[in-house]
């Protein structure tokens, strides 16, 4: 029995138009590549099933090719299948000229990202193996906006273990990353018609964009070596914190700001919204418990895979008080917003102790980098002082005086991207202005870790 052309090859959408049928495919064929809809390379269907897909004979395919492939558009080999040839692209008259991309930096030291090569590809796939074996097939269907019960529940033991969070799958929201859910909450806020958010004196901008445009006014706090001060709060709805490892100047909030933090949000009916964005890495000191653990009716938690494992995996998690959830699944729209079986392989790599081995790993690596950063600074730049090293991926360089900004064109002719501490302040903070480089140690593969490192070096004041 003949097979149903809908298994034959591969999809070609054409148009054949005018000067007979032969003709109007060539010239459909050669447009598609000399414009670049038919990339280099593309594999084309085979003659036998694009004429069944277009309705003609087979033979007219087989000519069409062969004009194309005499003409260089289109290349063929005995046995092979038809591809299009590597040939320049000419755009077409009136086309806008694509813009030139900028040269990549030769070594990255932009704080955010963890070593992606590392990502534990094996363990991962093992995971995910497993969970789609055993997920049950309702778990291809549109899922519960709150994210998959699975991972809820994995993800309450963890963090209750690994980051004293008192966590209930049913309080647990799975979103995409942090800024995700950074959203729904601004959205929340300004619902409930509040107008103004407090802020660390140091951040990221993204954070404070997202919350501008759900109509919330940033303020900053005052900073100093205790870290952020709370005793400024009055009555805004809410502040955002990072409490466990503040990013970037990288001090972890002193125990009585903690405490005042919390007393002041029972107080006011106030949100603390704590990032937690890379509490599983650290180094010279005992964990600090997330600040939720204090009071979760006034915290809410927020969790990211980011820095752990990927970004690209844009899985987070916020651990909400009781009486919010309601609020922020009407935000979020009433869907689940990541995938099903990627939450499902989450939560195999947790129970199943992959997560736990990982980390461990991770921060021996990073440690490790941490290590020969300040051994070669201490033997190549002494009057650069490294400060927030305990904990995270990422370190800040105090430099001399006025002298942030030539560091940084210093730096931009090495090929090196990194970032200055300026652009981490908040446009409103007070602080007293500190010239320093943010240098993210975790970016680099590991083969590259000593040419970035001597790079690094190369831009610093001796």
């Amino acid at each position: 029995m003949a097979k149903p052309r809908a298994t034959f090859g591969v999809d070609l959408h054409l148009e054949p138009t005018g000067g007979g049928v032969r003709r109007g495919l060539t010239d459909a064929l050669r447009e598609a590549v000399r414009t670049g809809r038919l990339a280099p390379g593309t594999r084309l269907p085979s003659s036998r099933a694009l004429a069944a897909d277009l309705g003609i004979a087979r033979n007219t395919v087989a000519d069409a090719y062969a004009d194309l492939v005499a003409e260089g558009w289109l290349t063929a080999r005995q046995g092979s299948a038809t591809r299009v040839s590597d040939r320049t692209v000419v755009p077409p008259a009136g086309a806008p000229p694509r813009p030139r991309e900028p040269g990549r930096p030769t070594h990255n030291l932009v704080p955010g990202t963890p070593d992606l090569a590392s990502f534990p590809r094996a363990q991962w796939l093992k995971a995910a193996r497993r969970a789609l074996a055993t997920a049950p097939y309702q778990a291809l269907d549109y899922g519960d906006p709150r994210g998959r019960i699975e991972l809820r529940t994995a993800l309450a033991g963890y963090l209750s273990r690994a980051r004293g969070v008192r966590a209930d799958p049913e309080h647990i929201l799975v979103c995409a990353g942090f800024s995700h859910g950074l959203r729904l909450l601004g959205a929340v806020l300004r619902a409930r018609g509040a107008r103004t958010v407090a802020v660390e004196s140091y951040g990221l901008d993204v954070h404070w964009n997202l919350l501008a445009a759900a109509g919330l006014r940033t303020v900053s706090l005052p900073f100093d070596e205790r870290g952020t001060d709370p005793g400024e709060l009055t009555d805004e709805a809410a502040v955002l914190l990072t409490p466990a490892h503040q990013f970037p100047m990288g001090g972890t909030l002193h125990r009585d700001r903690r405490a005042a933090v919390v007393e002041w949000a029972r107080r006011t009916g106030g949100l603390v919204v704590e990032d937690d964005y890379d509490g599983e890495f650290r180094y010279d000191r005992q964990p600090v418990g997330a600040l939720q653990g204090l009071d979760p009716d006034h915290v809410v938690h927020a969790g990211t895979a980011s820095k752990s494992l990927a970004p690209g995996l844009r899985l987070g998690w916020l651990v909400l008080p009781p009486g919010l959830m309601e609020e922020v699944l009407a935000a979020k729209g009433g869907i689940d917003s990541c995938g099903s079986l990627d939450q499902l392989t989450l939560a195999e790599f947790l129970v199943s102790g992959a997560y736990d081995r990982h980390v461990r790993a991770a921060r021996l690596r990073y440690r490790r980098r941490r290590d020969a950063l300040v051994a070669e600074l201490a033997r190549r730049a002494p009057r650069v002082h490294a400060t927030g090293i305990a904990a995270g991926l990422h370190v800040v360089l105090r430099l001399p005086p006025g002298t942030e900004q030539s560091a940084l064109r210093a730096a931009a002719w090495q090929g090196l991207a990194v970032h200055g501490l300026h652009r981490y302040q908040h446009p409103e903070a007070t602080v007293e202005r500190r010239d320093a480089l943010v240098v993210g140690y975790g970016t680099p593969p590991d083969h590259a870790w000593s040419g970035a490192l001597e790079a690094l070096c190369a831009v610093l004041p001796e």
